[in-house]
Parts: structure tokens; sequence; C-alpha cells
């Protein structure tokens, strides 16, 4: 069915009631016609969301077959029985799988070598049984292999529930800890954990002391954090002699650390909390090594005695440098390995702590993503590393920190034949209003001619210093395939070019990621790739925000949109505290309370700014149990774009009733879920 035919249905959206309420700061008065949308105990509320859904149903009927055959198409790609690569831990191999039909992960171990028996450890779908939703939260095994800690969460609200399971007898203990974070750590006594509990906006913010086998009541308040812009986390240091808590906002860091051979001892403070000062710990031998921006906009490290760990001892390892981003560092017994971003891309080296000879880890692609693998040993001289480009599936490497040699221990099979000379990806450059070069990765079909006709989508994020992966994707084979291009616009507020390039894309700055994506839209349409009535763009979370400010100001750029729980009512979402991570997020956007903040972020906000003219075709998802993106913000957003909009294009709303803001759990629901959008966007860009 053509995209002509579909609008010619006598079917009518739903209208949501207009409920005006006065919404006033800084003597703004603003009048909000859906703040009553928030009120989920109204029957109202729901009864609106539900009459979206259906309408949704109802226009996207005439995709069904294409949705079932999309998803068919998707899933034969799949190895459905599959296993990860073991790692190593002391005398164990830990891996997981998964198995045809069932839709969630089984962790397993065998002692000894990969001959040995197989112990199941947990499986996830036994624990899913039941519910719509299913995440896994905490995993992790006590230093002498016999205890596991797990968490878990039913509803998408990602408050997690711990659980401890001894694996010798596979009894519980007899505890139980609600409303935990995925954060959690061991003492090396095998008896002592420290578990993080969050607060009503679900921000980790205390850290217990729980002891094996004896009531909750009773465990310690180790801290707790009042300043709502910080969160709490703790993890062991891979040399295993130290516990770290962090607490971290957006800008500003302060690590406390803890004898792991002494669990009941208190934390000692590293470096106290400095705003706008930044850094990460590890450890190795006499020495805590740490990543810092002081001084270093670019970061840099430095090492200091455990002895003398105050500022004034910190010694300088590798320099600031203005072209190179220190991404990260990675400690073991013999060998300290380096991350970093150059010119937009990943690099790594690897050093010889006793010599200080170095190697670099080289990679053959123009664009590409790359992350440390499973990596608990820490006296090894093997980096596990994973490797994955536009074109190359997941792959996993060990790497001789010696003699440099890489082996390759297993790349995910895409099943049907996958032949990846038959695909080509570029990394590009648009230029910015500004004259700022905005780098572009871009992916297609072998054949595709840039005669202004193709089919492109176009997506990107640019918020959070998050840099977007360059990553496979065996689902995405079935645009490519259909002659679709696919490309990733690395905007500022991400990290690709460095720190400043984050800086230039947050605060009074921000509006630099919604004209750097424009521009790249411009760039790819000017340059053949596509047409601005063949130009599809997608983003989620922060990236839905992107896709809601580009609309409103060049709708005419852009044929379709599909946006994933956007953050699209962002002064009103930043200027409620009770929301979850409102108050950190004042270091992302600004604090609204500040006059200045507040015009520049009310002049952005995509919910603030629909107005009357012309939209693309929309897409729009939410999730009923978003703790991230409240459900209402999509909702509020689709009922001022049905109010206000000009066309008759087609608008959609689809909020998932079971789940939060990465939708739906479990490979199969997930895999139905994109199947959904590509219909979408393959029915609406005339494909089928």
């Amino acid at each position: 069915m053509t995209k002509d035919r579909v609008l010619q249905k006598n079917i009518q959206p739903p209208v949501a009631d207009k409920q005006p309420q006065v919404l006033e700061l800084h003597g703004d008065r603003r009048l909000d016609n859906y703040f009553w949308l928030r009120d989920i105990d109204n029957p109202k509320v729901v009864a609106y969301l539900d009459a979206e859904n259906a309408y949704t149903t109802t226009m996207m009927q005439h995709t069904e077959t294409l949705q079932t055959q999309l998803y068919d198409e998707m899933l034969s790609r799949i190895q459905e029985t599959d296993l990860s690569v073991p790692y190593r831990k002391d005398n164990y191999y830990y891996y997981s799988r998964t198995e045809a039909g069932k839709a969630y992960r089984i962790y397993c171990r065998k002692q000894g070598s990969l001959d040995a028996p197989e112990e199941v450890l947990l499986d996830e779908n036994e624990l899913a049984a039941g519910h719509d939703f299913f995440e896994l939260g905490v995993f992790d095994i006590s230093p002498n292999h016999q205890i596991l800690a797990y968490s878990f969460d039913t509803t998408g609200s990602e408050r997690y529930t711990l659980f401890f399971l001894d694996l010798n007898t596979r009894q519980f203990y007899p505890e139980t800890i609600a409303d935990t974070y995925f954060s959690f750590c061991w003492g090396n006594d095998n008896q002592t954990g420290f578990y993080t509990k969050i607060d009503t906006a679900n921000r980790p913010y205390q850290l217990f002391r729980h002891t094996l086998g004896t009531s909750t009541e009773s465990d310690e308040l180790i801290y707790h954090e009042p300043d709502e812009a910080y969160a709490l986390y703790v993890y062991n240091t891979r040399s295993q002699a130290y516990i770290l808590m962090t607490l971290r906002s957006s800008i500003t860091t302060e690590v406390h650390y803890l004898d792991a051979n002494n669990p009941g001892s208190d934390f000692q403070i590293i470096y106290p909390r400095d705003s706008g000062i930044e850094y990460d710990v590890d450890h190795h031998s006499d020495y805590f090594y740490i990543v810092t921006n002081e001084a270093a906009t670019n970061f840099k490290l430095v090492k200091t005695p455990l002895a003398a760990i105050s500022k004034e001892n910190w010694q300088t390892i590798i320099p600031h440098r203005e072209d190179v981003l220190l991404s990260g560092i990675s400690l073991f017994a013999n060998h300290l390995v380096i991350y970093e971003r150059k010119d937009g891309l990943q690099t790594a080296r690897v050093q010889n702590l006793s010599t200080n000879d170095e190697s670099n880890i080289i990679f053959p692609e123009p664009t590409y993503e790359f992350s440390e693998g499973s990596n608990p040993e820490f006296n090894t001289n093997i980096l596990r590393f994973n490797y994955t480009s536009l074109i190359t599936p997941p792959s996993v490497f060990d790497y001789d920190m010696e003699t440099q040699e890489r082996e390759l221990k297993k790349q995910t099979q895409v099943l049907g034949g996958y032949d990846q000379t038959q695909y080509h990806s570029e990394w590009l450059m648009a230029t910015a209003e500004d004259g700022t070069q905005v780098p572009i990765s871009i992916v297609y079909k072998q054949g595709i001619k840039k005669d202004g006709k193709n089919p492109l989508l176009l997506t990107g994020y640019g918020s959070y210093g998050a840099s977007y992966p360059a990553s496979f994707s065996s689902t995405r084979l079935t645009l490519l395939d259909r002659g679709v291009v696919f490309a990733i616009a690395h905007i500022r507020g991400g990290e690709e070019m460095g720190r400043k390039w984050y800086e230039n894309g947050k605060f009074l700055h921000k509006k630099n990621t919604f004209t750097d994506f424009i521009a790249c839209a411009e760039y790819l349409i000017k340059e053949g790739w596509t047409a601005n009535t063949h130009l599809a763009i997608t983003g989620g979370s922060a990236g839905g925000l992107l896709m809601g400010a580009v609309i409103n100001l060049r709708p005419e750029l852009f044929e379709l949109v599909v946006a994933n729980v956007p953050f699209v009512d962002v002064v009103t979402t930043i200027l409620d505290t009770s929301l979850p991570l409102s108050a950190m997020e004042w270091e992302e956007w600004g604090n609204p309370n500040d006059p200045a903040y507040y015009d520049y972020m009310k002049s952005y906000s995509p919910y603030d700014n629909v107005t009357a003219q012309d939209y693309p075709d929309l897409l729009i998802t939410a999730g009923l149990n978003d703790s991230r993106v409240k459900y209402w913000e999509p909702a509020k957003w689709t009922a001022k774009l049905r109010e206000l909009k000009t066309d008759n294009h087609i608008l959609l709303l689809k909020t998932n009733m079971d789940a939060g803001h990465s939708g739906a759990s479990g490979r199969y629901e997930s895999l139905k879920e994109l199947a959904f959008e590509y219909a979408f966007i393959l029915d609406r860009l005339g494909l089928v």
C-alpha cells in the first residue's frame, strides 16, 4: 500500500483534552494545556494512551504482513543458540549462552578447563517467567566463587531487588534487598557486600555494608549523598586490593577507597570534590593511577603513592594534549593500556610497566568501534577487546601485550550468507554553520549511486559526552539490502573530537548539537546521497530531543522521524527535582532557575517550540514505566503536535504499557518493536 493510500483512510486520531495550567518562572507565564497527562492515577490518562495505541495499531494495520516479514528476516540472521567467549577468573571459565526459543540469557561456568562439565549459575528465562518485563542488574560472584549476588527488575522502572545464592548448595540466603541500583561489590572476606540504594528519584545515593546471612535491618549505612546532583557507585579495582566508592555529577568527581582485605574498615578520600574536576582511579602496586581533567581539558594521567595520595604528590605520567583525548586506562600486573581518541577515532596503546616500551593496537577501517572486553585477571599478559564496524560483525580478540599478536576468539555469526565485501563504509565531513567540520559515519550496499534518489536514515545523539558507536547491526541489513543508506552524525555534545566537542554542545552552546545535525543532513543532500523527500531521521532519549529540535527548526528537510522515548519537555522536567535525574541534569543543560539558562533552554525545548507549521511523518514511542524520560513527555508532545501542526502527515504515538526506557525486554519482543519501526520507515518512504 502506498503512502498516499494510507492517508485516504477515514480514521480520526485521538484528541487529548486541553486543560490549561499556568506555569510561571522569572515572570514568564507559560500555558501548558497538557500538563494533566502527568497524573497516571487519572483514568483519562490511561484512556488517552490506550486510544493512541489503538490508533497506531489501526494506522499500521496494513503493514502487519510486512512487520512479520521483517521480524522473520531479522531473526533468520541471528544464531539463536549461541555462546559467548568464556573468560577466565582464577580456576573458573565464565560465559553465557542463549537457546533457540528462549528470550533471555543463561549464565554458566566450568571449573578447571573448558572441557569440564557445565554449571548453570543463573537462567534469566526462569526468573522472567510470568513477567512482561525482565532486566538483570547486578551479577557479581564472590572472590572465592561460592556466592552469587544478583538483582533484577520486572517493571522497567530500574528499581532492582538484590538476592544472594549459595552456588554449592543452590540455596538462597534469607535476606533480599529492594530498591537497589546495579552497583555492588564484595569484600575479600567473601562475607561482606557493599550495595547502593536509590531515592524516590531513582538516584543511587546511599552505600550500605551488608554481612551475608544477617538481617538487612542491621546493615550499616556507610555513606549518604545529600546533593541531588551526585550519584554513588561502588566497584573493585582489578587488583582486588581496594573497593572504590565514586560520587559523580556531570562535571565533578569524588572517590573514596577501602582496603578490600579489611572490609569492615572506614573509607578514605582520595581527592575532595572540587567543582569541575573529574577523575577516575585504579590501583597498581604502591600507587593509585588517576585519569583527571585537573588543568587538563582532554584529561591527563597521574599516579600518586598510596602512602601519600594528596594532590601535591601527583606525578604526571601522560600530560595533557590539545589534539588527543585520554579516554581511560586499564591496569594489569605488567602492563598499562591507554585508551585515547584522536581526529574522532579511537586508538589504544600498551605500555610495559617495567621497560616503558609501547605498542599500538591498529584498527583497519575508516570508522569503527572498539572497547575493552572481559578482563577480570590482573596477572595476565592477555588483553581481551571487542571490535566492530558498520560492516564488520562484533569480534572478540585476545591481544598478547608482550608479543603484540592478536587472536580472533569469535566473530558473531550472521546467518543467511552475509558477505562483508558487498557493503562499504566511509568517514565523511560536513561543514557546520560556524565552519566546524562535523564527522559522519556512513554505510551502504555496493552499487549505490550518489544521484539524490537514495532513501537514507540519519541518526545522532550529541549529549552527555557520549560518542555514537559506529558498530555493526545485523538487523540494519534489512534496510541496507533494500537500498537504504545509513549514516551517523557525530555532532557536538558527544566527545568524538575531544572534550571541547562535548563542551561546545552543552549549556549555552546546546544549539550547536541541532545545527550540526542539520548541517550533516544538508551535506548528505548536497553530495547526492539522498534528497529531503527520501531522508528519514531517528534518535532516542536525548537523541529524541535532537529529533524534536531539528524538526521545529527545519521540518521541510526531513521526510519522516522516529523519536524513541524522546526527552522533549526540557524546561518543565528539569525544573521538577522530584523527577529522576532532574537535579543531576543541571550540569548538562543548565539550571533553569537561572534566567539566562531558562530563556536559552526554553528557546530550543521541542515541546515549548511546537508551532503551526507542517511537520514530517512522525512515529513517537514511550514506556509507561520509564524512569528516565517519563511517558508524559512524548504523550504531551504528541498532543501538542496534533493540536498545532498544519499538515495531514501521519503522527503515531506507541506506548509500551509494560516497559521502561529501553523498551521491551527479551530479544524476541525487542525484535518485534524494531520490526514495527522499520515497517513504518519503509512504508512511509514508499519502499514496500
